[in-house]
Protein backbone atom coordinates (compact mmCIF):
# COMPACT_ATOMS: atom_id res chain seq x y z
CA UNK A 1 0.00 0.00 0.00
CA UNK A 2 1.28 3.54 -0.85
CA UNK A 3 2.49 5.89 1.63
CA UNK A 4 -0.51 7.71 2.88
CA UNK A 5 0.30 11.48 3.49
CA UNK A 6 -3.14 13.05 3.49
CA UNK A 7 -3.87 9.86 6.03
CA UNK A 8 -0.93 10.68 8.20
CA UNK A 9 -1.92 14.35 8.69
CA UNK A 10 -5.42 13.92 9.79
CA UNK A 11 -4.95 13.44 13.80
CA UNK A 12 -3.33 17.29 13.15
CA UNK A 13 -6.52 18.23 11.55
CA UNK A 14 -8.73 16.81 14.21
CA UNK A 15 -6.90 19.17 16.92
CA UNK A 16 -8.16 22.05 14.90
CA UNK A 17 -11.58 20.10 14.02
CA UNK A 18 -12.89 17.12 15.89
CA UNK A 19 -15.73 16.81 14.39
CA UNK A 20 -14.07 15.62 10.90
CA UNK A 21 -13.61 12.17 12.54
CA UNK A 22 -17.49 12.10 13.89
CA UNK A 23 -19.92 9.77 11.46
CA UNK A 24 -23.56 10.67 10.60
CA UNK A 25 -24.99 6.96 11.18
CA UNK A 26 -23.23 4.13 12.05
CA UNK A 27 -24.37 0.54 10.69
CA UNK A 28 -22.54 -3.01 10.39
CA UNK A 29 -22.89 -3.22 7.01
CA UNK A 30 -24.62 -1.52 3.80
CA UNK A 31 -27.86 -3.88 4.07
CA UNK A 32 -28.78 -2.18 7.41
CA UNK A 33 -29.25 1.11 4.86
CA UNK A 34 -32.36 1.94 3.39
CA UNK A 35 -31.51 3.18 -0.49
CA UNK A 36 -35.38 3.95 -1.30
CA UNK A 37 -35.67 6.09 1.90
CA UNK A 38 -32.40 7.76 1.90
CA UNK A 39 -33.74 8.58 -2.28
CA UNK A 40 -37.19 9.58 -0.67
CA UNK A 41 -34.94 12.17 2.24
CA UNK A 42 -33.01 13.96 -1.10
CA UNK A 43 -30.16 11.77 -1.52
CA UNK A 44 -29.23 11.35 -5.28
CA UNK A 45 -25.63 9.19 -5.31
CA UNK A 46 -23.37 7.35 -2.79
CA UNK A 47 -19.78 7.03 -2.47
CA UNK A 48 -18.35 3.89 -1.23
CA UNK A 49 -14.89 2.85 0.07
CA UNK A 50 -14.75 -1.22 -1.52
CA UNK A 51 -12.17 -3.04 0.96
CA UNK A 52 -14.51 -4.23 4.23
CA UNK A 53 -17.48 -1.99 3.06
CA UNK A 54 -18.69 -4.76 -0.06
CA UNK A 55 -15.24 -6.39 -0.56
CA UNK A 56 -13.02 -8.97 1.38
CA UNK A 57 -9.79 -6.04 1.50
CA UNK A 58 -7.71 -6.41 -1.21
CA UNK A 59 -10.09 -8.56 -3.61
CA UNK A 60 -12.35 -7.49 -5.91
CA UNK A 61 -15.92 -9.67 -5.94
CA UNK A 62 -18.78 -8.75 -3.61
CA UNK A 63 -19.11 -9.95 -0.67
CA UNK A 64 -22.19 -12.40 -0.99
CA UNK A 65 -24.19 -11.24 1.80
CA UNK A 66 -24.32 -8.09 0.08
CA UNK A 67 -26.08 -8.68 -3.27
CA UNK A 68 -29.19 -7.53 -2.61
CA UNK A 69 -28.20 -4.81 -0.34
CA UNK A 70 -25.84 -3.79 -3.45
CA UNK A 71 -28.33 -4.24 -5.75
CA UNK A 72 -31.31 -2.17 -4.33
CA UNK A 73 -28.79 0.69 -3.97
CA UNK A 74 -27.81 0.85 -7.72
CA UNK A 75 -31.26 0.47 -8.96
CA UNK A 76 -32.26 3.19 -6.65
CA UNK A 77 -29.76 5.69 -7.29
CA UNK A 78 -28.86 4.82 -10.51
CA UNK A 79 -25.18 2.98 -11.77
CA UNK A 80 -23.73 5.88 -12.65
CA UNK A 81 -24.81 7.51 -9.47
CA UNK A 82 -22.75 5.34 -7.66
CA UNK A 83 -18.85 5.94 -7.32
CA UNK A 84 -16.62 3.55 -5.79
CA UNK A 85 -13.44 5.57 -4.19
CA UNK A 86 -10.65 3.28 -4.80
CA UNK A 87 -8.10 2.40 -7.45
CA UNK A 88 -9.62 -0.60 -9.21
CA UNK A 89 -12.38 -2.52 -9.65
CA UNK A 90 -13.99 -4.60 -12.42
CA UNK A 91 -16.71 -6.78 -10.50
CA UNK A 92 -19.42 -4.14 -9.23
CA UNK A 93 -20.73 -2.71 -11.78
CA UNK A 94 -20.39 0.62 -11.48
CA UNK A 95 -17.68 3.83 -11.84
CA UNK A 96 -14.21 3.49 -10.33
CA UNK A 97 -12.70 6.59 -9.28
CA UNK A 98 -9.54 6.04 -10.07
CA UNK A 99 -7.87 9.43 -8.24
CA UNK A 100 -4.02 10.35 -8.32
CA UNK A 101 -4.06 11.03 -4.78
CA UNK A 102 -4.99 8.83 -1.10
CA UNK A 103 -8.28 9.67 0.81
CA UNK A 104 -9.11 11.71 2.74
CA UNK A 105 -6.66 13.96 0.34
CA UNK A 106 -8.57 17.64 -0.95
CA UNK A 107 -7.35 16.37 -4.21
CA UNK A 108 -9.96 13.65 -3.73
CA UNK A 109 -12.51 15.28 -3.00
CA UNK A 110 -11.97 17.10 -6.54
CA UNK A 111 -11.83 14.02 -8.00
CA UNK A 112 -15.32 12.71 -6.44
CA UNK A 113 -16.73 16.48 -7.36
CA UNK A 114 -15.77 16.34 -10.94
CA UNK A 115 -17.52 12.86 -11.35
CA UNK A 116 -20.68 13.66 -9.80
CA UNK A 117 -20.86 17.20 -11.67
CA UNK A 118 -20.18 15.75 -14.92
CA UNK A 119 -23.63 13.85 -14.88
CA UNK A 120 -26.10 14.61 -16.91
CA UNK A 121 -27.82 15.53 -13.72
CA UNK A 122 -25.36 16.79 -11.89
CA UNK A 123 -25.04 15.83 -8.15
CA UNK A 124 -24.50 18.13 -5.09
CA UNK A 125 -22.12 17.44 -2.15
CA UNK A 126 -25.50 17.49 0.27
CA UNK A 127 -26.97 14.60 -1.88
CA UNK A 128 -24.29 12.32 -1.72
CA UNK A 129 -24.05 9.45 0.89
CA UNK A 130 -20.25 8.86 1.55
CA UNK A 131 -19.90 4.98 2.63
CA UNK A 132 -16.55 3.72 4.66
CA UNK A 133 -15.32 1.53 6.86
CA UNK A 134 -12.65 4.54 8.09
CA UNK A 135 -13.26 6.86 10.64
CA UNK A 136 -9.87 8.86 9.27
CA UNK A 137 -9.83 8.17 5.96
CA UNK A 138 -13.35 7.69 4.46
CA UNK A 139 -15.47 9.84 7.59
CA UNK A 140 -12.88 12.68 7.16
CA UNK A 141 -13.26 12.96 3.69
CA UNK A 142 -17.17 12.53 3.50
CA UNK A 143 -17.03 15.84 6.33
CA UNK A 144 -14.40 18.11 4.78
CA UNK A 145 -16.80 17.91 1.42
CA UNK A 146 -19.07 19.37 4.09
CA UNK A 147 -19.97 23.29 3.53
CA UNK A 148 -18.29 25.29 5.99
CA UNK A 149 -21.02 28.12 6.64
CA UNK A 150 -24.10 27.05 9.05
CA UNK A 151 -25.67 25.16 9.13
CA UNK A 152 -23.01 22.41 8.04
CA UNK A 153 -24.00 20.94 4.77
CA UNK A 154 -22.83 18.28 3.34
CA UNK A 155 -22.86 14.22 2.41
CA UNK A 156 -24.41 11.58 4.67
CA UNK A 157 -21.01 10.08 6.29
CA UNK A 158 -21.89 6.39 7.25
CA UNK A 159 -19.62 4.39 8.85
CA UNK A 160 -19.72 0.47 8.26
CA UNK A 161 -17.84 -0.98 11.73
CA UNK A 162 -18.70 -4.76 10.13
CA UNK A 163 -14.92 -5.84 9.22
CA UNK A 164 -15.17 -8.60 6.47
CA UNK A 165 -11.75 -9.64 7.36
CA UNK A 166 -9.29 -7.90 9.86
CA UNK A 167 -6.86 -5.70 8.85
CA UNK A 168 -4.16 -3.23 10.56
CA UNK A 169 -5.25 -3.68 13.74
CA UNK A 170 -3.18 -0.81 15.10
CA UNK A 171 -5.21 1.38 13.17
CA UNK A 172 -8.42 -0.22 14.25
CA UNK A 173 -7.18 0.95 17.50
CA UNK A 174 -6.72 4.16 17.10
CA UNK A 175 -10.24 4.89 15.23
CA UNK A 176 -11.85 2.95 18.07
CA UNK A 177 -10.43 5.12 20.43
CA UNK A 178 -11.31 8.52 18.65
Amino acid sequence: MPFNLPGVLVPLHLLINPRLVVPSIVVKDIRQLDFPALYKAGYRGAVFDKDNCLTIPHEDRLVPELVDAWKECRETFGPANVLIAESVSHHLSVPVLRHTSLKPSYSCIKSIRAYFASLPRPVRDEELVVVGDRLLTDIVMANRMSHRAPPSVGPLAVWTEGLWKRENLALRALEGGC
